[in-house]
C-alpha cells in the first residue's frame, strides 16, 4: 500500500484487550479498527468489503472483512458471509495472542437448531480451498508463509489443530478438514500471531500497519481460495 494512501485513524493498541477482546464500542468512527481496516482494504483493492464479527457489546472476539464481489458472485450463498473467504483479526485470550489472517469456514452439512438455517452449499469457498490444497500454487504460498512465522489452524472449531513450519503437512491438513464431524462448524485459518508483549510495546498506528502488512502477504493465498478471485496483488499492480 502506498504510504500516502494509508489511513491509520486514531486506533490505540490498548483497544486490544487480552481479557475482554477487541474494543469497538464507545469509540468514535476514526478510532474503530473495523472502519480503519475496511477503509484501507477498499482503497487498496478498489472493491467493497463487508465487515462482520463474533461478539457483542463493547468488546468483540473476532472481526472479519469479506471481499464483496466474491460473495455476490455465488449463485446460492450470496446472502451469507460464512460462505466466503475473509480477512480476520482475533484475540486468543487463552494463549494471549493477537491474530491477523485469513479464514475459510465450513458450516454443518445439515443445519441444526442453532445454525439459523445456514448449511454448506456447493458454491462455498470451502470447496475451492479443498481443491487448492491439492494444487502446488497454494502449497508453495503456505510453505513460504510458514517459514516467515505464520501459522495454520484447521479442523472443527471445537478442536483446531495448529501447524507450524516444522510440522506442516498439507495432506494431513486436508484430511483433517475433510473428516471432522458433519454436524460441526469448522474451518481453515492462516494467520500471523502477535504475542501480548509485542502488542503492548506497539503504538496503534504500528498495529494497523502490521495488520495491513499481514493481509497484503496473504492476498495471493486468499485469491486461490475464492469462488471469484477479486483482490489485487503486487504483481497485478506492477
Amino acid at each position: 500500500m502506498d504510504k500516502q494512501s494509508a489511513y491509520y485513524g486514531a486506533f490505540q493498541s490498548s483497544f486490544i484487550d487480552f481479557d475482554h477482546g477487541i474494543r469497538v464500542g464507545h469509540l468514535s468512527p476514526e478510532e474503530r479498527i473495523t472502519q480503519i481496516i475496511k477503509n484501507n482494504l477498499c482503497n487498496r483493492h478498489g472493491i467493497d468489503f463487508v465487515c462482520d464479527r463474533w461478539g457483542r457489546g463493547v468488546y468483540w472476539q473476532w472481526i472479519c472483512w469479506v471481499p464483496k464481489p466474491n460473495r455476490q458472485a455465488k449463485p446460492q450463498s450470496n446472502a451469507f458471509n460464512f460462505a466466503s473467504a475473509k480477512f480476520f483479526i482475533a484475540v486468543d485470550r487463552e494463549d494471549r495472542v493477537f491474530q491477523a489472517g485469513i479464514q475459510i469456514e465450513r458450516a454443518p452439512k445439515q443445519s441444526g437448531p442453532g445454525d439459523h438455517g445456514v448449511k454448506l452449499a456447493p458454491d462455498w469457498d470451502w470447496y475451492i480451498l479443498l481443491k487448492a490444497l491439492d494444487q502446488p500454487a497454494l502449497s508453495v504460498v503456505i510453505k513460504r508463509l510458514l517459514r516467515e512465522g505464520f501459522r495454520v489452524r484447521a479442523g472443527a472449531f471445537s478442536a483446531l489443530t495448529e501447524y507450524h513450519r516444522k510440522d506442516w503437512d498439507v495432506k494431513a491438513c486436508r484430511r483433517r478438514l475433510q473428516r471432522f464431524a458433519s454436524d460441526e462448524w469448522g474451518g481453515f485459518q492462516l494467520f500471523w500471531p502477535m504475542p501480548e508483549k509485542e502488542v503492548r510495546s506497539s503504538s496503534g498506528m504500528e498495529l494497523v500497519q502490521a495488520t495491513l502488512a499481514v493481509f497484503e502477504a496473504l492476498t495471493p493465498a486468499i485469491n486461490l481460495c475464492m469462488y471469484a478471485p477479486c483482490l489485487t496483488t503486487c504483481t497485478d499492480r506492477d
